[in-house]
């Protein structure tokens, strides 16, 4: 399969000089092989985003997931910790959660009510030994619990490492938490809420999941694509930061704050005044800061030619739930719409263009698209060396 797509041949396009290089080729953006493969190699040894821990606010959440058609399951465990595993029954692979809902105490397994706790152990394993017979000679549960993935939060974010062999959580993030702690200051993570209402958007998306991580670290579209937005944070006077290999993204000295009806939103105030950040953080979510609220996109690519895209806002201290804040938490929320509904159809359009046989990878300019090169050189990268991964242990 990869002598076919042709991986060598790709990256070196890719990794020349940026007035040089060339883009990555359609079969990138349409092939199920190439999909497959950015399992394997992109997604499975990185730490990639599952979703926001708010899905599951309190003991008992469960809230079933996929990763590039990988069944998982986010829950919040005991002692405050969200835990993620493989959704799928230890006895004969059934999928364990169709939906987000609540656990009291046990999940159990619509087939044949094999139960596990909240910590992925298996308590319950009913007529094993036959009818009425609940434990069997020989039958060791404790190897056969729900088989963990390892998974770190951070900013609400969950992460999983579906290889378990990624570099440690906290030093893959800490560039860009460094980044954030230097203009919000020290603890501002604790003052950061999920917003009570009017916080989500979600988005199905016909296209490929790196045109949508392209598009947020493309500035040069602004004029034409967000033309109002241009008219409140212009071209000019944005910026662009690409100086970990980790992310990159664009930022903007010019952000005007939304108009609402409420009270002033309560402010970040070592966040710089008008200063907004967009970084991408490899593979697939983005991380949107400012001083009265930062907000969330995580990908999850379901197909070669689609994406869907869930978007959460957040908010300092009690503007995230007082109603006096209602008007502005539903401003920005609707902002925000309008602008990454934008970006929608422009993505779309890119993945229709991947059809065409007189476009194969495209070019890179030299000012605002380093970018957009950066993470092709990331990618590129990544499908160049051999897939790592390894078994998935039993929870403990």
């Amino acid at each position: 399969m990869t002598a076919d797509l042709a991986i060598p041949e790709l990256t070196a396009a890719v990794e020349r000089p940026i007035g040089e290089a060339t883009g990555l080729a359609n079969r990138a953006y349409t092939s199920p092989d190439f999909f497959r493969l950015e399992r394997e190699r992109i997604f499975a040894p990185s730490w990639a985003c599952l979703g926001h821990a708010a899905d599951v606010p309190r003991p008992g959440d469960l809230r079933p997931a996929r990763l590039l058609g990988v069944p998982l399951l986010m829950v919040h465990a005991p002692g405050g910790t969200v835990r993620v595993f493989h959704n799928v029954c230890s006895h004969r692979g059934n999928e364990l959660v169709g939906e987000s809902g609540r656990a009291e105490g046990a999940i159990r397994c619509p087939y044949h009510a094999w139960t596990y706790d909240l910590r992925g152990r298996l308590i319950g394993t009913p007529n094993i030994g036959g009818f009425g017979v609940h434990e069997a000679a020989g039958f060791d549960r404790t190897a056969h619990g729900l088989r963990e993935v390892r998974s770190e939060s951070w900013l609400d974010l969950v992460f999983v490492n579906l290889s378990g062999d990624a570099e440690p959580f906290e030093t893959w993030i800490e560039p860009l938490a460094g980044r954030f702690e230097r203009l919000a200051g020290a603890g501002y993570q604790r003052r950061l809420r999920p917003a009570a209402t009017n916080g989500e958007l979600r988005f199905d998306v016909r296209g490929n999941w790196k045109l949508a991580v392209e598009n947020n670290l493309d500035a040069s579209h602004l004029p034409w694509i967000h033309p109002s937005l241009n008219r409140q944070s212009p071209l000019e006077d944005h910026y662009c930061f690409l100086d970990d290999p980790r992310f990159a993204g664009q930022g903007s000295s010019a952000y005007h704050t939304v108009p609402h009806e409420s009270p002033p939103l309560p402010r970040i105030e070592a966040w710089p005044d008008r200063t907004g950040e967009y970084p991408s953080l490899y593979p697939n979510v983005f991380v949107s800061g400012h001083a009265d609220h930062f907000w969330t996109m995580v990908l999850e690519p379901a197909a070669p030619d689609r994406t869907i895209e869930r978007w959460r806002s957040y908010f300092v201290d009690e503007a995230a739930e007082a109603p006096d804040f209602e008007s502005a938490r539903s401003a920005i929320r609707e902002r925000w719409a309008s602008i990454l509904s934008e970006d929608v159809a422009v993505v779309e359009g890119m993945q229709r263009g991947r059809s065409s046989p007189a476009f194969d990878g495209g070019v890179f300019g030299p000012v605002l698209d380093p970018p957009v090169h950066h993470f092709h050189r990331w990618v590129a990268r990544r499908l160049a060396a051999p897939g790592t991964g390894r078994a998935p242990a039993p929870a403990a």
